[in-house]
């Protein structure tokens, strides 16, 4: 894994969404991380799922085509109390796979519990803590920030994949990076790159509790 983050990779994080769909592009160059590309893509004026969902498909292959992703950061299905909205969403899960498959593009897919462990250190966080969070640590600007929490969900989600790379949360091992950290004795003094940024982060939300 320490290997594999050291190389250049450019990831593709998307939150599905039947109205907005959440997209991040990230390159990342060993601890180095850099923003290509994020928002939300709007088909909410198209009239009917199916061509909602095929417009989000053409819309990710032109993603795809410019930027030449290494892979696709995806979240996973969730479980919601209204079965006809997890259908939807279900379906833009679907659509985005393969939009990536029909690219040879390999699929990663991550719990939203995971993700926000991830950026937050709490599987609960709302969407709200998560934009934040990620604001801190990668240094986004006001007014850079996106209206729509569907773009900021998808930068988790590539952020995400991107820790992966470097620090791995095993399954039954430490469930996020300051748990990770006690165990092993770290401090932010003794990390470089994104997870030192993590901690750091982290520790300053603690301070203003």
């Amino acid at each position: 894994m320490q290997d594999s983050l050291k190389r250049e990779h450019i990831i593709l994080g998307v939150d599905p969404g039947t109205l907005f769909m959440g997209y991040a592009v990230l390159h990342t160059v060993g601890q180095q991380v850099e923003i290509l590309e994020f928002g939300a893509y709007d088909v909410h004026k198209l009239e009917g799922q199916y061509p909602r969902l095929q417009k989000e498909f053409f819309f990710l292959q032109e993603i795809i085509d410019k930027y030449k992703p290494s892979c696709l950061a995806i979240e996973t299905q969730f479980v919601d109390k209204n079965p006809q909205t997890m259908i939807k969403i279900v379906h833009a899960q679907g659509v985005a796979i393969a939009a990536a498959l029909s690219k040879d593009v390999p699929i990663y897919e991550y719990s939203p519990m995971k993700i926000k462990m991830a950026i937050t250190g709490n599987g609960h966080s709302s969407k709200e803590q998560v934009a934040g969070m990620l604001q801190r640590f990668m240094h986004i600007p006001d007014e850079q920030m996106p209206k729509k929490l569907d773009a900021t969900d998808a930068l988790a989600i590539a952020y995400c994949h991107y820790l992966q790379l470097g620090m791995p949360l095993s399954e039954g091992g430490p469930k996020d990076w300051t748990t990770y950290a006690k165990r092993k004795g770290l401090t932010d003094k003794g990390l470089t790159g994104p997870n030192a940024q993590l901690l750091a982060a982290l520790a300053t939300v603690k301070k203003k509790k």
